[in-house]
């Protein structure tokens, strides 16, 4: 797991690359390393996971009249299948890294080479022959890709802050952006950067860039299928899919770890990974995060019926993991809040993102790789809005029925030139008309497949970009079974009545893995990724946004209103600022990630 970077068409002297690996330093902290070819430049930043002394990067390959030169960020899970059918086209390695196996396979197949690969990636790779590039993005987006189209020339990078390193680009925030930052964000439209003209690869894309002009297409989308299978053939195959994405994502040089929750996901991958490092006669490493006094002060309600700590000392001692804890106070919270802001470079989840920072930078004192139990909600309809008619059928995004008070957070010179309403619901709309859907099915089957794919095109999205830039701010690479596009493939076309099995949430996926858990932790309500429920965390963040309001320039109020921010203050809206965490001390440190945003990065406003 690494990071990328490119430069073509435009001048890129010692100073301008070293600028730019500089901010990718954290995601790769083992090695850099940079290609120059007339006027392609790449460069990349290491994270050693796989072949440590034969995997650097950029690589190079010559084969027959041709040189390819690849830079990579992921993880291939069937490098080894790819390898051996490779050797039997007369392909010759000289290591055992995924990225050779890639750039051998880019060089058999060029642009159908992404439909070959089961991982997470993003990639490009430089064709010295014909001066083209070739870049994509996996199926599920798990790895960023932005790019930005620049004076004749070509930017792409892992993360926005490489790209803007380059000296003649701007930070500009147009009126789609800060659209997007109050009335969609934390979510931003697929394919949208925020900031103007960055724009990212959407998932199951890739292209070419020949001659000054960038050719995207979609190499893989999700399609509807007709489901043959019956209930029990369907529980063995998601069973035989679960355990082979996670048994495959295990592979690493180095050591790994498991998130652990004590909810369903995280315990499943979990009893898996600490089976197989038992057979190699291995302890696996285990992780939770905490709040001081979270007992004392945590509250039962829909979202969150009851707190984790039982269900994980349940898995820690029915598996003997070697567990470690991380506890966070209100104050290591707060603390956080410019730091993640950066890592992601667009205001985030708020404290969701500051604890899984902090999170991360423990775990990563233990082990380099994790697993984590990140996207099962979306693709077995486990979250509250796919069971909730109320919500279901409502129009607009399930996770953010707010349109209305967000319109009242901004301020007038920018309300008065947007029209919030139609501009959430135009993009709603949108994403459920792209959904493929078979003819003939009943309305509910039709919603049910709408809302799968609002959710993997944004919600899921929202979440990889968390873990993506919470993870590797700190060089831990994490990876998430439960988005191998096998699985999602599959679930696509079974039934609801299959997936909701007995009416429980994930049912088919409980069933499926019986044997594997506990029985409570197997049939454990869901609760979603801890936050606390201090109140010293409320007046913390209260106080800092008192602040700003008392300030006269903050930056905040050319897009928030005042008044707004004041009213927040002392009220609580009856539905979450985004998902089932962001109530209102979350939605006050969303304000303040919005103002240390366009401070730090000096944000030019366009609209």
């Amino acid at each position: 797991m690494c990071a990328i970077a490119g430069i073509l068409g435009l001048d890129a002297d010692a100073s301008i690359k070293r600028r730019m690996l500089a901010t990718i330093s954290r995601r790769g902290p083992d090695a850099a390393g940079s290609f120059s070819d007339e006027d392609c430049h790449l460069l990349h930043a290491r994270l050693a996971v796989i072949d440590l002394a034969g995997g650097a990067q950029p690589m190079s390959l010559e084969m027959g009249q041709d040189k390819y030169t690849i830079v990579y960020n992921g993880e291939l899970y069937n490098a080894l299948e790819l390898r051996r059918e490779l050797e039997k086209l007369g392909h010759q390695f000289s290591g055992h890294s995924d990225t050779e196996v890639l750039l051998h396979a880019y060089a058999q197949w060029k642009d159908a080479s992404p439909l070959k690969c089961n991982g997470i990636f993003a990639f490009a790779v430089w064709e010295h022959r014909s001066k083209r590039l070739f870049m994509a993005r996996d199926r599920m987006g798990v790895k960023p890709l932005f790019y930005k189209l620049h004076e004749g020339g070509l930017l792409f990078a892992s993360e926005i802050k490489t790209i803007l390193q380059y000296p003649t680009t701007r930070p500009v925030l147009d009126r789609e952006g800060a659209a997007q930052i109050l009335l969609l964000g934390p979510g931003r439209i697929p394919g949208s950067g925020v900031f103007q003209g960055i724009l990212e690869m959407e998932p199951g894309c890739c292209g070419y860039y020949e001659n000054g002009k960038l050719q995207i297409r979609r190499y893989w989308i999700l399609k509807d299928r007709e489901h043959t299978e019956n209930f029990d053939q369907t529980v063995e195959a998601v069973r035989q899919l679960v355990l082979d994405a996670i048994q495959r994502q295990m592979v690493s040089d180095v050591p790994i770890g498991t998130f652990l929750s004590g909810g369903l996901d995280s315990s499943l991958i979990t009893a898996v990974c600490a089976k197989e490092m038992k057979k190699q006669g291995k302890s696996l490493s285990t992780f939770s995060v905490d709040y001081v006094d979270n007992d004392k002060y945590f509250v039962p309600n829909k979202f969150q019926p009851n707190s984790d700590g039982y269900y994980i000392r349940l898995m820690q001692q029915t598996l003997n993991t070697d567990h470690h804890w991380c506890v966070l106070s209100p104050e290591d919270l707060v603390a956080e809040l410019e730091n993640a802001t950066f890592a992601r470079d667009l205001p985030g989840m708020a404290d969701v993102d500051f604890s899984l920072l902090a999170f991360c930078r423990k775990i990563k004192d233990h082990v380099t790789v994790a697993l984590s139990g990140e996207c099962a909600d979306e693709i077995f309809g486990g979250y509250p809005w796919y069971r909730d008619p109320q919500v279901r059928d409502l129009d607009g995004f399930p996770w953010a029925q707010n349109t209305a008070h967000r319109c009242a957070m901004m301020a007038a010179p920018l309300a008065e030139k947007i029209d919030g309403a139609d501009y959430v619901y135009s993009q709603y709309q949108k994403t459920c008309m792209e959904s493929d859907i078979l003819p003939g099915i009943s309305p509910k089957e039709r919603r049910m497949k709408e809302m799968v794919n609002l959710n993997l095109r944004w919600f899921m999205q929202t979440l990889l970009d968390r873990k993506d830039r919470m993870s590797m701010y700190s060089g831990l690479e994490v990876r998430v079974p439960f988005c191998d596009y096998r699985i999602a493939e599959y679930l696509y076309g079974v039934p609801w009545e299959h997936k909701d099995y007995q009416g429980k949430e994930k049912g088919l996926l409980r069933v499926a893995m019986e044997g594997v858990l506990p029985q409570e932790v197997l049939w454990r309500k869901k609760s979603p990724y801890p936050k606390t429920w201090d109140p010293r965390y409320t007046k913390l963040v209260s106080d800092r946004l008192r602040a700003l309001i008392r300030e006269k320039d903050a930056p905040l109020f050319e897009l928030v209103s005042r008044k707004a921010a004041e009213e927040l203050l002392n009220s609580e809206q009856a539905w979450p600022w985004y998902g089932q965490l962001m109530r209102t001390p979350q939605t006050i440190a969303y304000l303040l990630q919005i103002d240390a945003w366009l401070r730090e990065y000096k944000i030019i406003l366009d609209f």
